[in-house]
């Protein structure tokens, strides 16, 4: 069975609905629970737009096919990445490649999460954690904090 940032979310706010979503048990309708998905996701479509346009053109790119050579020079920031190792998946809103100034040293990358949150809860934070550990398994770096920034809650404007 593949773990992924779904099922991990859904177990850390409940055991029992992570079975639930673990053997596709389908939910009735929660009209607030939609309701809050929706602005979640205008929320992620907003920040991502606004993550876009602090970079030129030429260094974005959307869904690239990240792998254990990482060294792709085209990109320094990319959207709806898909990572996946044997028993771990997620997909990352955003990621950041961060070139060093050695020559030596490897690309250090920056996950990004976008929450509709004015205060990150202990849920934010530890799933952010997975995707880095997903990232750090997927391509063999690691993943590293932005500074003077929180990348969970990168405002949209």
């Amino acid at each position: 069975m593949i773990i992924n940032s779904l099922l991990f979310e859904a177990y850390l706010q409940c055991d029992t609905k992570c079975w639930l979503r673990a053997h596709a048990e389908r939910g009735i309708g929660n009209t607030y629970a939609e309701w809050a998905r929706l602005r979640d996701a205008c929320y992620h479509d907003d920040a991502r737009e606004h993550l876009l346009a602090m970079f030129p053109g030429t260094s974005r790119a959307i869904g690239p096919i990240i792998c254990m050579n990482a060294k792709d020079p085209t990109w320094r920031v990319a959207t709806d990445v898909r990572l996946q190792t044997n028993a771990l998946e997620s997909r990352l809103a955003a990621l950041e490649k961060v070139h060093p100034e050695g020559r030596t040293k490897p690309a250090q990358f920056i996950p990004y999460r976008f929450q509709f949150a004015n205060k990150l809860s202990k849920t934010d934070t530890l799933s952010l954690a997975f995707d880095a550990l997903v990232l750090w398994q997927a391509i063999g770096c690691e993943a590293v904090k932005a500074p003077e920034q929180n990348s969970l809650t990168e405002a949209a404007g």
